[in-house]
């Protein structure tokens, strides 16, 4: 048995590779993979702008203060040092303080220092404020924390920062603000904060609704169960639930509620999830719960299982739930809470998505023909323990090798979900 899951794996492994070089795969209007993305079109912040339009530590954005970490403190292994040479430090302490931050922190800012050198060749990015250590700063600061900083470009040009800015939010940064005529502020989620836990999944009390019958918890899926989903072109299927790509029974997350008006339904996904929305002549566009505004229009089941119905978004906030499922069917799609939703996340193609767990799909196929699905041998969700499914962890390396981190939504392996 073990050589089988072996052979198998190494099977489907050659075989995501074969899926994932040809550029005519992708399946419908959407883009080839071999194609190169159009530049996004990046508009300035304006001067006293922050995205996201919330507070800095609110849910929504960098979260709560946590305590100020002093250099004898416990937390003071959570900073590392920055020594990128694309990168000026101000350090006008001459103590390094500026250079020190968390690793998200760190993380964003290499990546600001990339699309810095990008936009103005010869420019380099330059940080006036890090780890504040000397108490410079108003009460609560997240540099207290080194997960704030102050930023500029080398060259000062003022005329620059509003781009800055928007470029900083591209980079991932959980909050940018333009502060001030002389900088930029961004900031950063806590590395241990449930606003950091994002990925691409489902609250397990989100319900499916059962080709026998009723509807099911996400977290109470098993093998044999057909769920309600949508196939290509948009019709009402019953598809079979294959796995959980990532499984948390009782861990603590962030989703986005995206709530509709006639009739009220309220979806609750993680960030990096996608849903799809009606947008005029591509009527399935597959789009990141955290780009969901009100005023677009979701799919939802009309009664009795009539079809699908496009309706508006009302509001979308933040919820704190128990549980992170992220369920895959063989059709690649389900209705939760009677909303259409993809079964994939992290990357805003669904098509690739769907063509890359075709490896997968097929393996359960072949499965299934040689071993009954109530059999004790069949890899269903109750065998399955917590964690991200091998497969997706492949994929996640694979998609940022292929395609680069920068097309992968930040938030989509944050805390290595699928």
């Amino acid at each position: 048995m073990d050589e089988m899951l072996l052979l198998t794996r190494i099977l489907l492994v050659g075989s995501i590779c074969a899926l994932m070089v040809p550029s005519g795969l992708a399946c419908g209007p959407g883009r080839g993979i071999g194609k190169r993305r159009h530049p996004k079109k990046l508009t300035p912040l304006a001067y006293k702008q922050f995205i996201p339009n919330v507070a800095e530590k609110t849910l929504g954005a960098s979260g709560r203060y946590e305590g100020k970490i002093t250099r004898n403190s416990e937390r003071f292994k959570e900073l590392t040092p920055n020594y990128n040479p694309d990168i000026i430090f101000k350090d006008e302490e001459n103590t390094g303080a500026d250079r020190l931050m968390t690793q998200r922190c760190k993380d964003k800012l290499n990546a600001l220092a990339i699309s810095v050198m990008n936009q103005w060749p010869g420019v380099k990015l330059r940080v006036t404020e890090g780890w504040d250590e000397d108490g410079h700063h108003s009460e609560e600061s997240l540099h207290y924390e080194g997960r704030a900083v102050d930023i500029t470009t080398s060259d000062r040009d003022r005329s620059k920062y509003g781009m800055l800015a928007r470029l900083a939010v591209e980079a991932g940064f959980d909050w940018v603000y333009y502060e001030s005529k002389a900088h930029i502020h961004c900031s950063v989620k806590a590395e241990n904060s449930v606003a950091a836990k994002s990925g691409g999944c489902f609250p397990g009390l989100a319900t499916v609704t059962l080709e026998a019958g009723g509807t099911k918890a996400v977290k109470d899926l098993r093998a044999g169960d057909r769920v309600l989903a949508a196939d290509e072109r948009g019709r009402l299927v019953y598809s079979d639930f294959l796995l959980f790509l990532d499984k948390e029974e009782a861990s603590r997350r962030v989703f986005y509620v995206i709530e509709t008006s006639r009739p009220v339904q309220r979806l609750r996904l993680s960030a990096a999830h996608l849903l799809f929305v009606a947008n005029g002549s591509a009527p399935f566009h597959a789009l990141y719960a955290s780009d969901v505004r009100p005023g677009h229009r979701v799919y939802v089941a009309e009664q009795e299982g009539a079809g699908l119905k496009a309706v508006t978004v009302q509001r979308v906030y933040l919820r704190e739930f128990t549980g992170a499922y992220a369920p895959v069917t063989a059709h690649g799609t389900l209705l939760i809470d009677r909303v259409l939703a993809s079964c994939y996340a992290v990357i805003e193609e669904h098509s690739w998505a769907h063509w890359a767990f075709a490896p997968l799909r097929l393996g359960y196929w072949l499965w299934s023909l040689v071993v009954p699905k109530d059999c004790d041998l069949w890899p269903g969700a109750a065998s399955q323990g917590d964690g991200i499914h091998w497969y997706s962890r492949v994929l996640y390396q694979l998609g940022s090798w292929v395609l680069g981190r920068d097309t992968l939504h930040p938030l989509g392996m944050a805390t290595k979900c699928s």
